[in-house]
């Protein structure tokens, strides 16, 4: 294998490593787990049990929103300080450090006792750890090929994380992750002795996504490399600051780029709502356990790992505004649809008691969901790429980063405080309608190829 192969394949094993953090902890084991026991803890202090699934989605909206900010704040200043130096791997090093602290505090949500801000606040350092590890990584693959081959590269990159998350949830439910009867799907006890009573199979899928990460990101650390000169460069802070303040007064200037990044506020927000909160969504709503959340999920992950590869190839020919345009009037019709099912009627169709349609419609819902988001997230940081100055592209992704991350802790309050105002969760995810919306009228305004300015070609990275 050539050294550059070699390249692309570790920098793909970051999608890999990475993504049981979104599969099995945001989206569909921890998530609908948190909620789960917050639930049991608010009703057994008196909360009527409705109440009770309102407020979990809203501390976990809450607590989604604090890590939202953080990110927001910090992840142009830091791509700009990277870009100063050209040096991505040892922030790479560092946020991974605090992903892993944050999977493995994970273990101390014990039902019944549970510490909600403490809980949350680790379930934040291992977000916090895994979107700054991913903006520096983004950075990196413009340097990975040619400009017609970087959608490919991404698409691919993208759907070998969703077969990670595949195999990684897949093994959650099979041997950890247990249900109301303390067996996991196998029928079995959580293995390693694991007490079901305790819930300790389904707090294990915390302690099992660190060490997943530190086992999978072996091959990006051995064959990834900065570049040789970044190597004397050292970081400062003054300089990030400064180069980011210019970069800023640069993007009225600059309105494909400027609009990009607003449109993809929206959109990628809307996305990581529906992401976040549809475990819990389902939870409440249609009474699913954490295992068949997990079955939802790995349907999803299917999906979404066929179409990241196919949006791949269409973003290689086509460019990427026409998947992402796609992916997003699928979601909207989605977000729609969702809000129509409930245990009584679909589509405004009324089901008999016990009827499987509702979660039949649930999960094909879920299959749209995983192929439209696997596409949409792929030729989103292809997008990305050719919009932004290939000399500042860390800073880019901070930026980037921003624009997902300026209203991605708003989304979450906003579902929150609908949740809270409507006291009913269908009602409280309407937000997410709003945001696609926005986001697909924004895009016609940019340009497919970016409208790149002459003088970014002259013009060398800082070092």
């Amino acid at each position: 294998m050539s050294d550059q192969r070699k390249r692309i394949w570790g920098w793909m094993m970051f999608d890999w490593a990475s993504q049981p953090y979104a599969t099995v902890l945001l989206t569909f084991i921890f998530g609908p787990f948190f909620a789960e026991a917050v639930i049991i803890k608010l009703t057994a202090n008196g909360m009527a049990p409705a109440a009770a699934q309102a407020s979990a989605q809203a501390y976990w909206g809450y607590g989604l929103t604090a890590a939202g900010v953080i990110i927001a704040v910090l992840a142009p200043v830091l791509g700009a300080m990277a870009d100063g130096t050209g040096r991505r791997l040892p922030w790479i090093w560092g946020f991974s450090g605090l992903y892993v602290l944050g999977c493995f505090g994970l273990w101390l949500a014990v039902p019944g006792t549970l510490d909600i801000p403490l809980v949350l606040a680790f379930f934040a350092f291992g977000l916090i750890g895994a979107e700054f590890a991913t903006i520096f990584t983004n950075a990196m693959l413009p340097d990975l090929g040619a400009r017609g081959e970087i959608g490919r590269i991404s698409g691919s990159g993208w759907a070998w994380g969703y077969v990670g998350g595949i195999i990684a949830l897949a093994l959650v439910l099979l041997f950890l992750a247990e249900n109301a009867a303390g067996v996991t799907f196998l029928g079995i006890a959580p293995v390693f002795g694991l007490d079901p009573d305790m819930r300790e199979g389904t707090r294990a899928v915390g302690p099992l996504a660190g060490l997943w990460y530190i086992v999978f990101m072996i091959p990006f650390f051995l064959w990834v490399r900065d570049r040789p000169e970044a190597a004397r460069a050292r970081p400062s802070l003054r300089r990030g600051l400064t180069d980011l303040a210019a970069t800023i007064r640069r993007l009225p200037g600059q309105a494909s780029l400027s609009t990009y990044l607003l449109s993809s506020m929206f959109y990628r927000d809307a996305l990581n709502g529906m992401y976040t909160f549809g475990g819990i969504y389902a939870l409440g709503t249609l009474g699913w356990s954490v295992v068949d959340i997990g079955i939802f999920g790995i349907v999803a992950a299917i999906t979404g790992a066929i179409f990241a590869y196919v949006g791949g190839r269409a973003d290689g020919r086509r460019g990427p505004k026409p998947v992402i345009m796609t992916a997003i009037v699928v979601l909207l019709g989605v977000s729609v649809a969702i809000i129509l099912i409930s245990r009584d009627a679909v589509l405004f169709v009324p089901v008999a008691a016990g009827s499987m349609a509702p979660d039949i419609a649930f999960y094909l819902c879920g299959c749209l969901i995983g192929a439209a988001g696997g596409a949409l997230q792929a030729a989103s940081r292809t997008m990305m790429v050719r919009q932004a100055n290939p000399h500042r592209m860390t800073e880019a992704f901070g930026l980037y980063a921003l624009s997902g991350k300026a209203t991605s802790f708003l989304a979450p309050a906003a579902i929150a405080l609908a949740t809270d105002i409507s006291g009913s969760q269908r009602l409280g995810i309407t937000p997410l309608i709003v945001l696609f919306l926005a986001g697909l009228i924004l895009l016609i305004w940019v340009e497919p190829e970016g409208a790149q300015e002459p003088s970014w070609s002259a013009s060398p990275e800082p070092s």
